[in-house]
């Protein structure tokens, strides 16, 4: 890749590698130059820029990145479409982040220009959270540089990133007494122990108290046995000091095997792992009874996720392994709320897909229900709002809105996370359409993709690209479309303009909005002409049916 001043005349089809703001023209850094962009620079008094040119042998920062980041995911991820050069990795569901290590280390060491960072192996992800990001870090990078990282992901037998989801566990705890033991610190364990345990989708099953004898915890281990319980706890009264203290001996007694006593974490030094026909038996360190994450919670999050805790993972938990001097690890089962903003997840995005207005310029029949390729029009704008990653679909009906709904239903099978309101006022505008549309969605929804539902040829890639550029922190609050510089639809807001959208008249849609936060405005250039062509006419869709296959 060649970086640096460009004459002008040579600048068509290079990257400019900074943001251009002078002469009527705002050109964002990382955006391709067209011809009619060049013709634009040169007319604002430009002789040079500063921009990057692609070698044949470079790969486009975006590019290289999906790449990349789709090969290194596996199960349990979801991966978003490539923005700047970036992919993000999202945890579909709670578990644990399974991390290569010596991998993700050799395929950092390969070039520069491809880098992945990742959460801590074994870390906890709950839904939605940020697992993993693959960064490229120039425009673009050498095809053999990403061609062996892909090799590196593919170099073994398992993925180097991926989510070992929790399953529901059953668990039986023991408690023991002696002389003195008070019934409301036993209480109380159970409490900790039920809300540990529900934190990760498990259920404590039954409870048993017995003195602090071998027989007694024995007898207590074979009832817990016929109820089903997946895992034993063992809370006794007096820590356990030695593998032949009072604990170790009861689960023996039960038939149970001793595997390993002590590990590497402070708190939780005192943590026995047993086991009991072919079932995980935990004797459990004093600090298990405070709620405060510590290392009895380290082999618990395994444990619910499937992974195999013996000695060999026990005696590698020391490196991290010191929580009491870390003040920000989590714990999850707090009742009161962190005043942290929590680690990053995945923004939910909803789609708008507006379907209300009354084809004045059709001549007649509603264009929503013309036949577009096999399909009525308006099937494509909602087939692809369900294939993207927004999380909720809103339909918003108006002018033949039982016909519309109808149509539309009869060719979206499933409708897991589609709904429909029906907009009173469509007669007054699109605005009218915007507003009903916001008020329906979800009070947890970060950001909103108005999709009309005249433009066939928005797919959902193009809609994964708007989610994937939105980024209110690094200011990146509207995305809008672009193809060759022009802008188009759909149109991407941040929650934060809902109020505004929410009292919008007339029937130009929230555009004003656009110019009046031109700094929180990002372009996202597109492939095609999809963005910039709606269907208004009966010679549009003509046009588009002549362009399209069947």
């Amino acid at each position: 890749m060649k970086f640096g001043e460009t004459p002008i005349g040579e600048a068509t089809g290079a990257i400019l590698g900074h943001s251009w703001r002078s002469g009527g023209i705002n050109f964002a850094k990382g955006r391709k130059l067209s011809a009619d962009d060049v013709a634009k620079l040169k007319s604002a008094g430009a002789t040079a820029v500063v921009a990057a040119r692609l070698d044949p042998d470079d790969i486009h920062e975006d590019e290289a990145a999906a790449a990349v980041a789709k090969a290194l995911a596996g199960a349990g991820l979801e991966v978003t479409a490539a923005f700047t050069g970036r992919c993000n990795h999202f945890a579909l569901g709670s578990g644990l982040a399974i991390v290569d290590q010596v991998r993700i280390d050799a395929l950092n060491e390969l070039d520069e220009s491809v880098t992945v960072a990742t959460l801590p192996p074994f870390a906890r992800v709950e839904p939605r959270q940020m697992v993993a990001t693959v960064k490229i870090i120039p425009y673009a990078a050498p095809r053999i540089a990403v061609d062996r990282a892909i090799e590196v992901a593919h170099s073994a037998n398992q993925p180097l990133i991926s989510v070992a989801p929790f399953r529901a566990m059953r668990a039986g705890l023991v408690q023991t007494r002696l002389p003195g033991t008070r019934d409301k610190v036993l209480d109380k364990a159970v409490g900790t122990t039920t809300k540990r345990l529900a934190s990760l989708g498990g259920t404590l099953n039954g409870e048993r108290r017995v003195a602090h004898d071998a027989k007694a915890i024995a007898g207590a281990l074979k009832e817990l046995k016929t109820e089903g319980c997946d895992l034993f706890l063992i809370a006794g009264a007096s820590a356990i000091v030695d593998r032949h203290d009072v604990v170790p001996l009861g689960i023996a007694e039960a038939g149970g095997e001793i595997h390993h006593f002590g590990m590497p974490v402070d708190p939780g030094n005192l943590l026995l792992m047993a086991e009991l026909d072919g079932k995980p038996v935990l004797g459990l360190p004093g600090c298990a009874k405070s709620p405060k994450y510590n290392g009895f919670d380290m082999v618990l999050e395994r444990l619910a996720a499937g992974l195999t805790v013996g000695r060999a993972e026990i005696v590698r938990m020391g490196a991290g392994g010191l929580l009491a001097e870390i003040a920000s690890r989590p714990q999850p089962r707090d009742d009161e709320p962190s005043e942290d903003e929590g680690p990053q997840q995945a923004p939910r995005v909803a789609a708008l897909v507006l379907a209300a207005g009354q084809s004045t310029r059709m001549g007649g029949p509603n264009k929503m229900l013309a036949d577009a390729g096999g399909e009525p029009l308006v099937a494509h704008a909602v087939k692809a709002a369900l294939a993207s990653q927004a999380v909720e679909i809103t339909v918003v009906l108006g002018h033949m809105a039982e016909e519309v709904r109808a149509a539309i239903e009869s060719y979206t099978p499933s409708r897991s996370r589609l709904r429909f309101v029906t907009n009173p006022d469509f007669a007054e505008g699109l605005s009218t359409s915007v507003r009903t549309g916001i008020a329906a969605l979800s009070t947890n929804i970060d950001a909103a993709i108005v999709q009309l539902g005249d433009m066939p040829g928005v797919g959902s890639g193009l809609l994964n690209r708007l989610i994937a550029a939105f980024s209110p922190v690094e200011g990146r609050a509207i995305c809008v479309p672009t193809v060759g510089g022009k802008r188009g639809n759909p149109v991407l807001w941040a929650r934060r303009f809902f109020p505004a959208m929410a009292v919008l008249s007339g029937d130009s849609g929230a555009k004003h909005l656009i110019g009046e936060h031109a700094d929180l405005v990002c372009e996202v250039e597109m492939a095609g002409e999809a963005a910039i062509t709606d269907i208004d006419t009966p010679e549009a869709l003509a046009a588009w049916r002549a362009r399209s296959p069947e």
